[in-house]
């Protein structure tokens, strides 16, 4: 049966994460040079509609319709057939089924705009609308159907991921991590300074994503009850605990602390509590935040040392974090959260962490190969990157005949 509130508390929480697109665009947008801002803004913004067609027509069908081997959803449901305005029990007996879809198209919008940041300033255009349509078709929404859709496979494991850290972080870090070594490095990169060009632009869309993360991780509940307060004060301790811990950690490393070390650190705690925030205590996401925090900024200091160019760290912020927080919910998942879930290591089960860690390994296999095979097709049919001319340039001139800034 309907339940109203229950309703109105998911739609407020999918404008919440609709927003997070529009937010990682700034916090992207500001963190490349003035030349390609629009470009980078362009890619998460376009994505927003691309995305949201597309899980219309076939992506929530595949993602959450009928079981298939435990593989894929069938295609019952293309064109939201079937998917209306009564409750579809599997997900949930509150919340008319078209909230549950448009919640979910949310997160299908915001999982492709990620893996951005790691070509940012050097892919075409039209390749990059054809690699997005074609990821989310054949990653995002059979890896959301083995997670979370009734009859997949990872879902009948046991494996927990209440918010998207294996469906969302950990798809689009090791997707990141196969477009940067294949895409291959900005000209200039290592050998002349590519600095950010609008920090408090980025420092902004940080805002807008932690704001936004509210209803990502708390909607995830599906009620507006005591599991969505868990979640979202949760999110909160861990997105600060990152921030305040990244800020010591580069303090310490470099000197000085800075303003997108911060917000990444932010960033970094929000993603590691995503998969753990309606499974674990409290002081559990105060510890995965400060970790997340520490082992994201090595990450990206790792990532400079092995000599690859994701342009924005999402190998490290989302990758290393959404695989930490999957992790971290087979250690510290406790029952007396949530009944529904499970007992991590820590509180007597250590098979949870087996779960865990076959679902972050699997996930990243399949993401990262798939992403390697759609790349290389692409690249071969139409190429992935603009000529060096168009990148010295600007993405914002070549692809889209604009400038951000008339001075």
């Amino acid at each position: 049966m309907v339940n109203t509130a229950d309703t109105l508390f998911i739609m407020l929480s999918t404008a919440l994460v609709m927003l997070m697109t529009p937010g990682l665009a700034l916090f992207y947008g500001g963190m490349v040079r003035s030349k390609n801002v629009l470009g980078t803004i362009m890619q998460s913004f376009v994505i927003l509609a691309v995305i949201s067609v597309e899980w219309v027509l076939w992506g929530y069908s595949m993602a959450f319709g009928p079981d298939l081997a435990g593989v894929t959803g069938t295609l019952e449901w293309f064109g939201l057939n079937g998917v209306g305005l009564s409750p579809f029990a599997g997900y949930s007996e509150t919340l008319p089924h078209l909230t549950f879809m448009i919640f979910q198209g949310m997160f299908a919008v915001i999982t492709p705009a990620l893996i951005t940041g790691a070509f940012a300033e050097r892919m075409k255009f039209g390749t990059f609308l054809l690699f997005t349509i074609l990821w989310a078709t054949l990653v995002y929404n059979p890896i959301c159907h083995w997670v979370w859709g009734v009859g997949g496979w990872i879902r009948n494991l046991g494996a927990l991921d209440f918010a998207g850290g294996t469906v969302v972080h950990i798809s689009s870090g090791a997707s990141a991590l196969a477009a940067a070594l294949l895409i291959g490095k900005r000209k200039g990169y290592g050998t002349e300074p590519i600095h950010p060009h609008n920090l408090p632009m980025t420092i902004l869309g940080a805002a807008l994503l932690w704001f936004g993360w509210f209803g990502f991780n708390a909607g995830s509940a599906l009620s507006c009850g005591p599991l969505a307060v868990n979640a979202f004060v949760a999110t909160h301790v861990a997105a600060a605990a990152a921030a305040l811990t990244w800020t010591i950690v580069e303090w310490i490393y470099r000197g000085k602390p800075t303003t997108l070390g911060t917000a990444s650190g932010a960033v970094a705690g929000l993603v590691g509590i995503t998969p753990a925030c309606g499974f674990v205590g409290l002081t559990a996401a105060l510890i995965i935040g400060i970790v997340a925090g520490v082992l994201c900024y090595f990450a990206i200091v790792m990532k400079t040392k092995l000599g690859y160019d994701d342009s924005l760290d999402v190998v490290g912020i989302h990758g290393v974090g959404g695989a930490w927080g999957a992790l971290a919910t087979g250690l510290f998942a406790d029952k007396a959260i949530n009944a529904a879930g499970a007992n991590g290591l820590f509180f007597g089960n250590p098979g949870q962490l087996g779960i865990q860690a076959l679902s972050v390994i699997v996930t990243i296999g399949y993401a990262f190969i798939m992403s390697l095979i759609l790349l290389k097709a692409l690249d071969w049919i139409m190429g992935l990157r603009v000529s060096p001319e168009d990148e010295v340039s600007g993405l914002d001139l070549t692809q889209h005949n604009e400038t951000a800034y008339n001075l």
